[in-house]
């Protein structure tokens, strides 16, 4: 399959892009070359390759949620310029 420049003007203006015609020549090219490789890989016989979705293991590094005791409410509203009702004071940020 070979794309042409008229598909990259199509999927350019359906994307709202302006492209110059040298732009619309150097993307129907890379897009082309990419094409050719994807049908290098269907070449391949996967018959006996796991589907995978990372090339290498993923697991999570996160640790364990144990509960631990933070900081007084006291020493945290320190913080803040301005505190009302144990919560610190901000300005309105969404018009109503």
């Amino acid at each position: 399959m070979k794309l042409t420049a008229e598909d990259i003007e199509s999927v350019a203006r359906l994307s709202r892009l302006e492209l110059t015609e040298e732009e619309k020549q150097t993307l129907t090219g890379h897009i082309n070359r990419l094409l050719e490789h994807f049908e290098r890989l269907q070449e391949l016989d996967t018959e006996n390759v796991e589907p995978t979705s990372h090339v290498i293991p993923v697991y999570n590094v996160f640790r364990k949620d144990e509960p631990r005791p933070s900081l007084p409410v006291e020493e945290v509203l320190a913080n803040g310029p301005e505190v009302a009702e144990n919560c610190f004071v901000v300005p309105r940020v969404v018009e109503t």
